[in-house]
């Protein structure tokens, strides 16, 4: 089921000019206009009728996960894979930059992988961290075209960056995205969380069930602490909630033990 916990409204007010001569490592706003009322921020990255169409919610859990974007500033999306989680979550993330609502996506993750290492990896920081990356990439590029997110991934609209990498920094006027989030740490988490700035939404998705490191999931402790938390939204998907298909549910259900897992902050 999905639960939410003190619903509020976005902050409204746009940063004072005083505020874009931050230091390097802030999201800084350049757009938002002096006063509320003025038209919507000019977006470089506005859609034609050409462009691929807006992801339409298939069930009733991601239409909930998805309206608790708008509404929020910190979401929770849980649940078991094939549920849309990561989907929902960048067709929110494109829909708001196309419209001029934020000025940057972040995506990030703990570099954690499932099963055997790769290895190392050649190149720079961005091709070393790009095979995290290319599944939300896939999913902002199917709401928002691909010449849209290659130009926003040119002009530094969207960034990659290793969750090692978030100390120190604020988010400001952007839709920062944590994936894989029960492979963080406890410290990870608290790190990453007190990183949200004025005028942003950050969405943090995981499958406890999918847990690939040794210690307590960050994920799973988070939630307990911050549940109730004004502007913080819980959601859960649940097995019936898997549009991935049929046999992806039945696999699902035949390893996965989430509900156990949750109980602890259910009470």
């Amino acid at each position: 089921m999905s639960r939410k916990h003190g619903r509020s409204q976005r902050q409204k007010n746009k940063l004072h000019k005083s505020d874009y001569f931050s230091e390097d490592n802030v999201v800084i706003d350049f757009h938002s206009p002096p006063h509320k009322d003025l038209p919507t921020p000019y977006s470089p990255y506005k859609t034609n009728a050409s462009s691929p169409k807006p992801i339409q919610a298939k069930n009733k859990a991601q239409d909930l996960f998805m309206s608790s974007i708008k509404t929020h500033t910190l979401i929770f999306g849980l649940g078991p894979a094939g549920t849309g989680k990561s989907y929902c979550t960048a067709a929110m993330a494109a829909q708001a930059l196309v419209a001029g609502d934020i000025d940057r996506i972040i995506f990030t993750r703990p570099a954690v992988e499932s099963g055997n290492s790769m290895g190392f990896l050649p190149g720079n920081l961005d091709e070393k961290f790009d095979p995290y990356f290319s599944a939300f990439k896939s999913c902002l590029i199917s709401n928002a075209g691909k010449g849209v997110i290659e130009c926003a991934l040119k002009n530094g609209n969207i960034t990659v960056e290793p969750l090692a990498y978030m100390r120190g920094k604020t988010f400001n006027r952007a839709f920062v995205v944590l994936d894989e989030a029960q492979n963080c740490t406890p410290d990870d988490m608290k790190m990453f969380m007190t990183r949200i700035g004025m005028q942003s939404t950050v969405v943090i998705n995981g499958d406890l069930s999918q847990k690939d490191i040794r210690c307590y999931s960050g994920l799973h402790d988070a939630i307990k602490r911050v549940h109730q938390v004004k502007g913080v939204y819980v959601h859960e998907f649940d097995y019936q909630d898997i549009v991935r298909s049929d046999i992806v549910k039945d696999i699902i259900m035949c390893y996965d033990d989430t509900e156990q897992k949750m109980k602890s902050y259910r009470s």
